[in-house]
């Protein structure tokens, strides 16, 4: 019992140490009520956050009522619900979303009011741009553009907000001073630039004589202009579309200012985002330092004159921004590693508390074994008993087994049978002793509890042991394709029985190599280029589809059939083999002649393309010499995606291009494919029947006698033209090629 005691108190004094040391202190928690979700909003948000990472300990809450009043009060009560030290509002409209900021202020959390008024004098903060003033200052722009005279369409944000109404406000009262400029029209839009398009298209008015139009923000002034674009023949006039102007003037590829610098607005005004400046309120109010109540931020006139440079101001801001978040980042991934550190420090000085406690708990746990020795003697020596017998029955079937293999082993016959035979036998005797190893260590193993369990579990045990296990004889290996040459095989497999029972049944047939992974195999396949590959697919390091893919992806080893031996016997499982290119998939248990079957088949195919050659040229040797004998094309292989193909068009490109050139060679060729001289023998040999060699060779003399057939040039020239440095050794392969001298393939 103390020790237990011990051992619950360490432990639960390292769940806490544990928790003190990854747990992140949030010293205030904000959070920020948007009316909306767009890209002046996103702007704000983002300035938000990156002023909230100098500040430790500060976590934002953002939540958008996308322009929807009733889910802004929702949210607004939520956040107060969720317990956040202060909140950030931009109220939707002003009437109804007053109330839930009022409950927010009577609840003690300070409030603060962002860029649109309410109807309440409850708040702690109000910041803002002048609305009245950005609207009465485009006003002026407009009247100066439009030198006192024209008619102007305005573009109203969503009713009921403060921004709209005091930006209507100012325009209207700027306007009032140029009695030739008429406002045609103020029609209702909700801040989007689809509420703008519609707007302006269902307006019934004439658009063809609309000089300007003013949206309240830019969004709104782009979706009127769309509109125009597409009525461009019928309202122009000869004049060409009117003006347009925004607010906003957002930095950025799709901010309000880029579009002044490229002509699609006359001229918008900065609606000062400032999230920075928003956040560093919030926490002077939190930390108790003065501030102002009402705070007024300032704008200005965006035209085409300071557009280009306002433009390239506001882009290395950004730039500069990315940069601070960047090393944010940096810093955060810095203090994890310092916390990392700190853990490793506190669990190293749990380690030596817990050594302490397991010196303790061991003199505890040796005075308790001294003083229960007596008790546990006579139980000991009915266990010994127990396991005694129970070792007589297991260790008699074993030995009875082992037993008569290793005088057999002994025996002067066993110097007589063959080696494969010989493998056999020690698969046999190797996995006896496995058993005999597992029965040892069940034997080993100190059983607790009642003797009723240890009786069931014995009986079960012991007749498991009593269940035979049949094993299916190999069928003998059918005989190699009629007329083939001695196939190599490639066996890919971790387990080493497995290679050595494929060995036993393949190795009279074919030339073998060995892998014991995927990986090995790819290295063992690029070097030797086997005729065939047989692969389990549950391997270490690299399994069998990895590998079956790669070698239909390496251009040494494309052509090459793959066989997956596998256990993995479901539809699915299957389906995975042949996607990654398997030309056969096979499941275990296998059937010996089935397996040779699919071997022999894979050869026969894929020597097809051998057989083409050499047909042909049993056809070349009946044909009359003063006939052209043509080249066989490449034959598409069923199963196979072309690469063989394409292999032999770039070997035929490389031998028509270089063909004059005395000194190309297999390694030059090999060179420009990118194998090696093995490599590229072993795989055209493959492929053609043909060595290199041959092939370079044939190519020439098809040339030779088609430029004989075709052009006035002596047998001396042709053969230099195609690469001979000898015209008698040159008439001596042209004779055995096609049985005549060139001069007589001539006439």
């Amino acid at each position: 019992m103390n020790m237990q005691k011990l051992l619950a108190t360490t432990s639960i004094l390292l769940l806490l140490l544990l928790a003190s040391c990854s747990t992140k202190e949030v010293k205030y928690k904000i959070g920020v009520s948007q009316c909306s979700d767009d890209i002046w909003r996103n702007w704000q948000n983002a300035e938000l956050r990156l002023e909230a990472n100098i500040h430790e300990g500060v976590e934002l809450r953002f939540v958008a009522a996308h322009d929807d009043s009733e889910t802004q009060i929702q949210q607004v009560d939520s956040l107060v619900d969720s317990g956040i030290d202060l909140l950030i509002v931009a109220p939707n409209q002003l009437q109804r979303v007053s109330p839930a900021i009022d409950r927010a202020f009577d609840s003690g959390i300070p409030v603060i009011v962002f860029e649109r008024k309410t109807n309440s004098h409850k708040y702690t903060a109000f910041m803002s741009a002048d609305n009245y003033e950005m609207g009465h200052q485009m006003g002026q722009y407009i009247a100066t553009r439009l030198e006192g005279k024209g008619k102007v369409l305005e573009i109203l944000g969503l009713k009921g907000s403060s921004p709209a109404e005091d930006r209507h406000r100012g325009f209207c009262d700027a306007l009032s001073d140029y009695p030739d400029i008429e406002i045609v029209a103020s029609l209702q839009g909700d801040w989007t630039e689809e509420s703008s398009y519609k707007a302006v298209k269902a307006y019934q008015g004439d658009l063809g004589k609309i000089d300007y139009v003013f949206g309240h923000n830019d969004r709104m002034a782009i979706g009127a202009r769309k509109v125009f674009e597409e009525r461009r023949l019928q309202v122009s006039g000869g004049k060409g579309l009117p003006l347009f102007c925004g607010i906003d003037g957002l930095p950025g590829e799709q901010g309000g200012i880029r579009l002044v610098r490229d002509s699609l607005l006359d001229a918008t005004y900065i609606y000062p985002t400032r999230g920075d400046q928003l956040l560093q309120l919030a926490l002077s109010i939190l930390d108790g330092k003065p501030y102002e109540k009402e705070t007024m931020l300032t704008s200005a006139l965006v035209t085409h004159e300071n557009a280009n440079v306002l433009f390239l101001e506001s882009d290395e801001v950004m730039r500069q921004s990315q940069k601070l978040d960047q090393l944010q980042q940096m810093a955060n991934v810095y203090m994890e590693r310092l916390d990392s550190q700190r853990t490793i420090l506190w669990l190293t000085i749990i380690l030596i508390i817990l050594l302490q406690v397991v010196v303790v708990g061991t003199w505890l746990y040796h005075k308790q074994s001294v003083r229960l020795a007596r008790e546990r003697g006579a139980m000991e020596r009915e266990q010994l008993d127990f396991y005694t017998q129970v070792s007589h029955e297991l260790r008699t079937p074993l030995t009875l087994i082992d037993g008569p293999l290793t005088q057999l082993a002994e025996t002067d016959d066993a110097g007589k049978v063959s080696p494969r035979t010989a493998e056999l036998f020690d698969i046999v005797r190797r996995n006896v002793a496995q058993l005999t190893g597992i029965i040892n260590k069940m034997l080993d193993v100190q059983v607790s509890g009642d003797s009723a369990k240890v009786s069931a579990e014995t009986k079960q045990m012991a007749a498991a042991l009593k269940t035979g296990v049949s094993t299916e004889a190999p069928a003998a290996p059918s005989s190699n394709p009629s007329g083939s040459p001695q196939y190599s095989v490639l066996i890919v497999d971790d387990n080493a029985d497995i290679r050595t029972y494929l060995r036993s049944i393949l190795q009279d047939r074919y030339q073998l190599f060995e892998a014991e992974d995927g990986l090995q195999g790819m290295a063992v396949a690029r070097a030797e280029v086997p005729d065939l590959i047989v692969s389990d697919v549950m391997m270490p390091i690299m399994n069998g589809l990895e590998f079956c893919q790669q070698v239909k992806s390496d251009i040494v080893t494309s052509h090459i059939p793959v066989i997956l031996l596998t256990a993995r016997a479901l539809n699915q499982h299957q389906i995975e083999g042949y996607e990654s290119g398997a030309d056969a998939y096979i499941t275990k248990p296998f059937s010996t002649p089935l397996l040779l079957a699919r071997i022999d088949n894979l050869l026969r195919n894929r020597h097809r393309l051998k057989d083409l050659w050499g047909s042909n040229k049993a056809e070349e040797e009946k044909t009359p010499k003063s006939k052209p004998i043509e080249q066989p094309a490449a034959v598409q292989e069923p199963g196979d995606e072309g690469k063989e193909n394409l292999f032999i068009t770039r070997i035929k490109e490389i031998l028509e291009t270089r063909m004059a050139d005395s000194d190309l060679s297999v390694e030059t060729i090999g060179a420009d494919i990118g194998l090696s001289r093995v490599q590229l023998y072993r795989k055209v040999k493959a492929l053609t029947g043909y060595t290199p060699v041959d092939l370079l060779r044939k190519a020439r003399l098809e040339k030779a006698r088609q430029m004989l057939l075709t052009t006035d040039l002596s047998v001396s020239e042709v053969a230099y033209k195609v690469g001979f440095t000898s015209p008698s050794y040159f008439s001596k392969c042209f004779k055995d090629e096609y049985g005549i001298v060139p001069g007589v393939a001539r006439s």
